[in-house]
Parts: structure tokens; C-alpha cells; sequence
């Protein structure tokens, strides 16, 4: 049995995925690696039919036409076979003395058949112009080595959330939850480290730099410059994170998860402005405006939690020009500390 399916959606890789691919390969017959050419135009699609023959135990091959990243992701789980599910981006890779952790850790939980639904793990952002990095870690929020549930988590501040490279599903809880994330559209995996939560009961949080994030590409899709083209598809992404759930009914059983869950929106909704703000226009205003309309018909409690209560609430009470200047500090701020780019 496949412990941990890995899913490496591509497109016009060719520079960089063998970096990727080698670093999860160290994992062995433990770890299916499945590589998804999403319709590129370079070598990427011949890279991967290569591993697939090469590693044919471990590494699966998948050719589609265009779909995104998102689909790329859909493919990874459909066709996982692991027990466990995490996506790499073709341009990122894995630590491999923390992979031997994580697979360990792993092993010895399925001996004693304690598996739980989420493991959780650190990662680190890769500055690799300047060779510096940035480490994200969760050891105050949540007990380390142990098992927990959402009850044990403390509160998340600032721009504390989970991302999509600290995650590692149980497989079946992506397919139980029905995940689906949208074609041809960018930043779906805010969606993927939203949706899944609520069926999440078990979690087991590993002190190891698992995933290490490449940053600082002048074409990446968390640079400021690149928002103004992208304005509509994070919009797209906070309303289908905004509408998946009702938080108040999952207050009413797990108010730590509801609490986070909100401020992950909100942190989501920070960002939201922003990328409207970066370089705006009518047209933006008017479709933030439709958001928020969109949100607040769906539930009228998470409305005044994102409109008074958030990041978003000295953009909305300041006059536009002075809201957008702060929106733009801000966002830069947080930037420089991680480096964005």
C-alpha cells in the first residue's frame, strides 16, 4: 500500500520539475508520485512519460488538456491510490530528511491504528534570488506529536492560516467532502486548504520543515504586479470558499473550527481587496460589490464577521483613496516579510 499519494500538477515545467520529482523519489515504494501535464507546449509531458517508465512502481504519468491548477489537483485525486494526499507544485520540492519523518510517523500510526484524517507539518518559504527563507510554523496553535482535535487548537492571528503546503489529507476525506475545484482558474488552493476542514476530526501535528516553497518570481501568482489580470478569478475563490459552508451550524459543535474557518475568510477577504485595489477600476469595485452582496444573502452572520470585524474593516470605513493606500502597506508589509516579490 501506497502511503502518501503525491500530485504534481505541470505546465511548462521542463526548467524545474526534475527537482520536484527527485525530492519526493528518496520516499520509495512508500510514495506514488503522480505527475499531471496539464496541456503543456515544452517538454514537460516527455519529462514525465520518462519517470513513468523509468520509476513505473511509483510514478504515474497523466496528459490532459489545459484545465489549471485546479484540475491538475482533481486529477491527483482521482487517481491517488495512497492513503494519504498532498500536492507539490511542479516548481516547489519536499525535504527529504522530513519525508522519512512524516513516512515513519505514518507507519508507526497505521501499526497502532491511530491514523488520524489530517497531518499537518511546517514549510518553508524559499527566497532563492537572495538565498534567504521564511518558516512557517503552527507550535503555538496546536499541541506537537500528539493527537488533537479542533477543540485543542488556540486562536489564529494576523496572517496566521493554513495553506495548501502544510496539509496532508487522508485521501478519502477529499473524496468523502465531494472536492472539486475549479478549471482554469488561479489561487483554487486556498479552496483546497478551506473546504476539507469540517470533515477533518483527527489531526496530528509534525515539527518538521516538510514542504519547501519556491518565492520570488516576478511572474508569480502572489506578486502584486500579476493581480490586476487575476482580480476575477480570486474573486471566484472567495465566493466559492465564502458559500461552502455554514459557519454558524458548525459553531454550534465545533466553535474552534467555526472561529478559524472565519478568520481564514478573513485573511482570504484581505487579500480579495486587495488584489481590487492594486490597480482598480469601476468595473472591480462594482464586481467587490456583488461579492459582498453574494456573502451576505448566503449568510447574513458571516457577512458582519468579514464587513466589521476583519482586515477589511479600515478599508470600508475610510474614504476609498486613503482604504486603498492602506490596503496596499499592508499587503506590502506582509510581503516583505515573507518575500512575496
Amino acid at each position: 500500500m501506497k502511503l502518501i499519494s503525491f500530485a504534481i500538477p505541470s505546465y511548462n515545467s521542463e526548467a524545474y520539475m526534475r527537482k520536484c520529482i527527485d525530492s519526493i523519489l528518496v520516499g520509495g515504494e512508500d510514495v506514488e508520485i503522480i505527475i499531471v501535464n496539464d496541456g503543456s507546449k515544452d517538454g514537460t509531458g516527455a519529462i514525465a512519460d520518462e519517470y513513468a517508465k523509468k520509476y513505473p512502481t511509483i510514478c504515474k504519468a497523466i496528459h490532459q488538456e489545459n484545465g489549471g491548477h485546479g484540475e491538475g489537483v482533481n486529477q491527483g485525486i482521482r487517481n491517488a491510490t495512497g492513503l494519504y494526499f498532498k500536492v507539490v507544485d511542479s516548481d516547489d520540492w519536499v525535504d527529504a530528511d522530513a519525508l522519512h519523518v512524516v513516512l515513519d510517523t505514518i507507519k508507526k500510526h497505521l501499526e497502532e491504528r491511530t491514523s488520524p484524517d489530517l497531518y499537518l507539518s511546517n514549510f518553508v518559504y524559499e527566497h532563492v534570488e537572495d538565498n534567504t527563507f521564511y518558516i512557517r510554523k503552527f507550535t503555538k496553535k496546536m499541541p506537537t506529536n500528539v493527537f488533537f482535535s479542533w477543540k485543542d487548537i488556540k486562536s489564529f492571528h494576523g496572517s496566521e492560516v493554513f495553506l495548501m503546503h502544510s496539509l496532508l489529507y487522508r485521501t478519502q476525506i477529499l473524496r468523502d467532502c465531494g472536492l472539486e475545484l475549479p478549471k482554469h482558474t488561479f489561487y483554487v488552493d486556498n479552496i483546497f486548504a478551506y473546504a476539507p476542514l469540517p470533515f477533518v476530526k483527527s489531526m496530528f501535528y509534525i515539527d518538521v520543515d516538510f514542504y519547501r516553497y519556491f518565492i520570488g518570481r516576478a511572474d508569480q501568482s502572489v506578486n502584486m504586479a500579476v493581480f490586476a489580470k487575476r482580480t476575477e478569478q480570486q474573486n471566484r475563490v472567495m465566493k466559492i470558499m465564502a458559500l461552502a459552508h455554514n459557519l454558524r451550524e458548525i459553531k454550534k459543535t465545533e466553535p474552534k473550527l467555526a472561529r478559524y474557518m472565519a478568520h481564514a475568510l478573513s485573511c482570504l477577504m484581505m487579500v480579495t481587496i486587495t488584489f481590487t485595489v492594486a490597480e482598480p477600476s469601476k468595473e472591480k469595485y462594482q464586481a467587490l460589490k456583488q461579492l459582498w452582496k453574494d456573502i451576505k444573502a448566503h449568510d447574513k452572520w458571516l457577512y458582519r464577521k468579514l464587513r466589521y470585524r476583519s482586515y477589511a474593516t479600515v478599508y470600508n470605513i475610510m474614504p476609498r483613496p486613503l482604504g486603498r493606500v492602506f490596503m496596499i502597506k499592508g499587503y506590502k508589509a506582509m510581503s516583505r516579510k515573507v518575500k512575496f516579490g
